[in-house]
């Protein structure tokens, strides 16, 4: 009787052991979960402009940790530590080229006029990169007058292409040519949609941070431009964070400045 049951046991124990092992073994072969990707709701490209004039506001800059680029103005005493500072700070640094303006206002030192020759145009640029070491891109300071001239603009567009930077029209001229010139010489390209502080008052600058917000949402990407002011940088130290909550994604203007197709 013992020798008609034992193939029965012996199925059994090994039965079993099969059992024990399986749950002995499976947390060590458990399934490791998918992490789920955060859901990007719109990209946003924050720039201040006019750094250079005086180094009050770097600090708060500092203390903003989501990424900005920063246009600085060259020729002035305080560019070079601006730019160094802002670098050391995680933030993108591009030259701020100053451009002739329609109307008589007052001008930067070395100013890119419609009437100047291509090495003119060339030696400025040249001293401008050299001093703004950390330029990853330029952007026109005033420029209304130069920016609706093909033939001018394009010399500028052709120059900082040669050097690998891209260019970020700050779209002060409905008249711009700025985009087109790019896109047929294959520049890399972006442009300004919103101007976050034409009033220095803080719930003007909310106000436009939120149309900037919108824009980001309903296209994917929008570009905000603001100046270096106190008031401007800490109403940003106040919303970005929040914004980055609700899904906004901060970045470089290098980073969606693209080749028009």
């Amino acid at each position: 009787m013992r020798m008609k049951n034992r193939p029965l046991i012996i199925l059994a124990l090994i039965f079993l052991l099969v059992i024990f092992i399986a749950i002995v073994l499976t947390p060590l072969y458990k399934k490791v979960p998918r992490k789920i990707k955060p859901i990007i709701k719109g990209r946003i490209a924050i720039v201040i402009d006019d750094w250079g004039y005086h180094l009050d506001n770097l600090a708060i800059a500092g203390g903003i940790k989501q990424r900005m680029t920063c246009a600085v103005l060259p020729g002035l005493k305080n560019s070079p530590e601006a730019s160094e500072s802002l670098h050391k700070s995680g933030h993108e640094v591009i030259l701020h080229l100053p451009m002739e303006p329609k109307g008589n206002l007052k001008l930067e030192k070395n100013t890119i006029a419609i009437n100047m020759g291509r090495q003119e145009m060339r030696r400025i640029l040249d001293t401008d990169l050299t001093e703004i070491v950390f330029a990853r891109g330029v952007s026109n300071h005033m420029g209304s007058r130069l920016t609706e001239n093909r033939e001018q603009c394009k010399i500028i567009l052709l120059e900082i292409k040669k050097r690998k930077l891209y260019f970020l029209d700050s779209f002060v001229t409905a008249k711009s040519v700025c985009a087109p010139l790019a896109k047929k010489m294959g520049l890399r390209f972006a442009k300004r949609d919103v101007f976050l502080d034409n009033r220095d008052d803080p719930e003007y600058i909310k106000a436009q941070v939120r149309s900037l917000k919108k824009l980001a949402q309903a296209r994917g990407v929008s570009v905000g431009i603001g100046h270096d002011r106190k008031s401007t940088l800490l109403v940003l130290k106040e919303m970005l964070p929040q914004l980055a909550k609700e899904g906004y994604q901060f970045v470089f203007v290098s980073e969606i400045a693209r080749v028009e197709k």
